[in-house]
């Protein structure tokens, strides 16, 4: 099939809809409008037509008014505040200073349309203009009611701080890519720096392509607020209740939260563990007077737990050397030896909590610079100026239930 074929065969165009879940009331919040045409052979996807710039503009600004046009006819039989997500080229977009884009927005609300129902939908990083005239066209799209969602984010090529600027109100983050269940730790790492992106710019995120339980389960854990993909359901020519998937979504969310609890209880369980040795450990100490000393005994306590053992100061600067295991043996290394640590996220906010309440902390999984593996830090109050710093390695968080 071919660009001809489509126009030729206007009249077998249809849109299909598919749902979005909010995950707080498990109920369709929205419906993306996706082009299909529908031939002796089957129902086939128009993604490609609209992506191929080879195709000339009109002819994929025809089709697309006309499934639109279609779209907003069914839509409107809709009496909930369900939204409908509509996509469009911001590059074809500001070719003619956004009138194209507004007057279709003026005829949807013509034809009986609350604007406040409707979310524009793209994609940022194949955008090639002028920045600010994008950042000053959404503005006034916005002002008219409609919500901006920027699709594709967290791909190659995104940039984070634009999409700051351009303060959309849904954040969009394709999961159909990754392979299988796989999660780059990398890619949990920019998710991590998205999620709080949305929150700090007032945007809900969304996560789309959740092929998966282990996917949807991903999203759930991210801060995903908005879920879609064919785990859910695939995309269809007519709308489904609002509750469809209410139940099933309600009994995956229970395994999610029993899980994620199993693994707060041994987090909890491995800081106490950790505070107590600690505490003993440092009573059979003659004396703290050479830190160097402190660290390797501590080390030798904690042999089967940690790998890497210092103390630093309240501003962060270390005081001793690192204890290091290296197969079975321990030894000092002297390269760290005041250096500061205080620029580290939460450093100071932890030295602070240690301070107040006179417990350790366990950092949340990250990616040590020098082993590169995945690691946790307990960090503990040696008193209110010294502060104990124990790396956990990987081979032991993977040996313990709930720890990774």
């Amino acid at each position: 099939m071919d660009a001809l074929d489509v126009i030729m065969n206007k009249d077998k165009i249809v849109p299909y809809f598919q749902p979005i879940i909010s995950a707080d009331t498990q109920l369709v919040i929205g419906y993306e409008v996706l082009a299909r045409i529908e031939l002796d052979d089957g129902v086939k996807s128009l993604g490609w037509f609209f992506k191929d710039h080879s195709i000339p503009e009109e002819y994929r600004q025809e089709v697309d008014e006309y499934v639109c046009h279609l779209a907003i006819e069914k839509f409107l039989s809709l009496k909930d505040d369900t939204k409908l997500f509509i996509n469009v080229d911001m590059n074809e977009i500001l070719a003619t200073n956004g009138e194209r884009l507004i007057k279709s927005l003026k005829s949807f609300e013509l034809n009986g349309l609350l604007l406040s129902k409707i979310v524009i939908e793209f994609t940022e990083q194949d955008f090639k203009g002028d920045f600010s005239l994008l950042k000053h066209l959404l503005t006034y799209i916005q002002s008219l009611g409609v919500q901006i969602a920027i699709d594709d984010v967290g791909k190659a090529g995104s940039n984070l701080d634009q999409i700051a600027q351009l303060k959309p109100n849904i954040v969009k983050v394709d999961l159909e890519f990754l392979e299988g269940d796989a999660f780059p730790q990398l890619y949990r790492d920019v998710l991590y720096s998205l999620s709080l992106l949305t929150r700090k710019i007032g945007a809900t995120l969304m996560f789309e392509g959740v092929g998966s339980f282990n996917q949807l389960n991903y999203a759930w854990r991210n801060g995903g607020r908005y879920y879609q993909g064919f785990y859910l359901s695939r995309p269809k020519p007519n709308f489904q209740k609002s509750d469809f998937c209410k139940m099933s979504l309600k009994k995956e969310f229970h395994h999610f939260i029993h899980y994620e609890r199993k693994k707060i209880e041994a987090q909890f369980t491995l800081t106490e563990k950790l505070g107590l040795l600690l505490k003993n450990s440092l009573k059979k100490l003659k004396s703290l007077d050479s830190y160097d000393d402190v660290v390797m005994q501590i080390a030798k306590e904690l042999d089967e737990v940690s790998f890497r053992v210092y103390i630093c100061d309240h501003d962060g600067y270390q005081q001793s050397g690192n204890a290091v295991k290296d197969k079975n043996n321990w030894h000092l290394e002297e390269g760290s030896r005041f250096k500061n640590w205080s620029w580290r996220p939460y450093f100071l906010e932890n030295i602070v909590r240690m301070n107040y309440e006179r417990k350790g902390i366990l950092s949340d999984l990250y990616t040590d610079i020098e082993k590169d593996e995945i690691i946790r830090t307990y960090s503990f109050p040696i008193d209110d100026r010294l502060f104990l710093f124990v790396d956990i390695p990987y081979n032991y968080l993977f040996e313990q239930d709930g720890l990774i």
